[in-house]
């Protein structure tokens, strides 16, 4: 197999001419599914490796979060990045990096060897991540963009699946150790990126991407509901999990089969919530997220205040996920409202907003969770209500000129 003919650039008017696999949207499709191979192993096995391994505490696993975070804040350095490289390759070099840091974890069990695989492992998520999200919405067309932005939410699911499947089966008949749960799933995400840099040409979107950063007045709806997204979701991840180990004593296995059930009603229910942003649209699919997510974190504190059982707490930590499944509508709002050549760099800019406050909040919440864990989910309900009144204030039919409720004002001229 030669090279140079699979790095060659084709624009994207001529991939209808590619096999259906070597086409953009079936590489978004590889690269959806090498993500969880590396991640959702990592996230599986934490919990239970900093609590049996490492001794971690509160405080500890609050640090170590806010850690794997600085590369999300950092993620705006993605725009120096691709003047000197592809946005296709700097995804895939990503993956790399997440892949290899992941496959070594459980080698450096101390709080500082996890400090420094953790934030190798960060820096390849999140900068793929970033440029994720700018190649999913200058590839797919903004009329399919749910739908197939919901099956891609499901392919990662499936990829989450398979590895927590082999986790628990491992775990509990195989004799599966940290070690090589680690390395395996790693390893194949290093191999699938390897894979799509070789197999693919270059994908050229029609309209140049700016390689500045980029920050707009008509985008400040969009910017505050990526920033509270951020911290809201820094306590779900953070300490739901946390929360089973810590309280309820849930095993590897058991822990991963919670989130097999996860990942199996995000495969079956992602792409109908797809349809249903197509339906609805974004701002009554975000509304109903939200008002969901409230409802959640208030019962999470209410496990701490009335003592409710682990199986309470395990449903709510599925619905959590189903909820947050909803998210994606915000970048179909995004897509909607953006200029075509802006959105690479508001990808980076957007993905260091959201995690302004992931930087410091796993940490601050750590010592507070050590004196009241149900002050944390009652934070966190506040957050989802905050965002809720944002939601609302997308219009029924976003574009560009009509960003939020107040677009259709008179007086929008003035505060531009």
């Amino acid at each position: 197999m030669r090279l140079v003919p699979r790095l060659r650039i084709v624009p994207l008017a001529e991939t209808v001419d590619l096999p259906f696999w070597r086409r953009p949207v079936f590489l978004l499709v590889l690269m959806a599914a090498a993500v969880p191979l590396a991640f959702a192993v990592w996230s599986a096995l934490l919990n239970n490796f900093v609590v049996e391994v490492a001794g971690f505490d509160g405080v500890k696993i609050g640090w170590l979060q806010s850690v794997r975070e600085i590369p999300g804040f950092l993620a705006i350095g993605v725009i120096a990045i691709i003047i000197f490289m592809r946005e296709q390759v700097l995804g895939l070099v990503a993956l790399v990096a997440l892949g290899a840091a992941t496959a070594v974890t459980a080698f450096f069990p101390s709080f500082e060897g996890l400090l420094i695989t953790t934030m190798i492992s960060s820096l390849g998520y999140h900068y793929y991540e970033t440029v994720n999200q700018s190649l999913q919405l200058q590839w797919i067309e903004r009329s399919r963009a749910p739908q197939v932005l919901g099956w891609l939410v499901a392919v990662g699911s499936g990829a989450s699946l398979v590895a927590y499947g082999l986790i628990v089966v491992g775990w509990r008949y195989w004799g599966l150790t940290y070690e090589a749960a680690y390395m395996i799933g790693g390893g194949a995400t290093v191999a699938l990126a390897l894979f799509c840099f070789f197999a693919y040409p270059q994908f050229e979107s029609p309209t140049p991407q700016l390689k500045q950063m980029v920050l707009r007045r008509r985008y400040w709806l969009y910017y505050l509901i990526q920033f509270m997204a951020g911290a809201r979701r820094q306590i779900f991840v953070v300490f739901a999990a946390f929360m089973m180990v810590e309280r309820f004593g849930f095993e590897v296995h058991t822990l991963t089969a919670l989130f097999l059930i996860n990942y199996v009603a995000n495969m079956i229910f992602a792409p109908l919530m797809g349809r249903v942003i197509s339906r609805f649209g974004e701002r009554n699919a975000l509304a109903f997220e939200y008002v969901g997510l409230t409802g959640v974190f208030l019962a999470y504190g209410g496990i701490y205040l009335f003592g409710w059982g682990a199986g309470l707490a395990a449903a709510l930590y599925v619905l959590d996920h189903l909820f947050f499944a909803l998210a994606f509508a915000q970048k179909t709002y995004f897509q909607k409202i953006a200029d075509p050549q802006d959105i690479a760099p508001t990808a980076a800019v957007s993905f260091t907003i959201n995690h302004i406050a992931a930087v410091f909040l796993p940490a601050l919440l750590g010592y507070l969770w050590i004196v009241s864990p149900g002050a944390v989910f009652a934070l966190a309900a506040g957050m989802a209500v905050v965002s809720l009144l944002l939601a609302l204030m997308i219009p029924r039919h976003p574009d560009k000129g009509n960003e939020t409720i107040f677009s259709a004002f008179p007086l929008r001229a003035l505060v531009r």
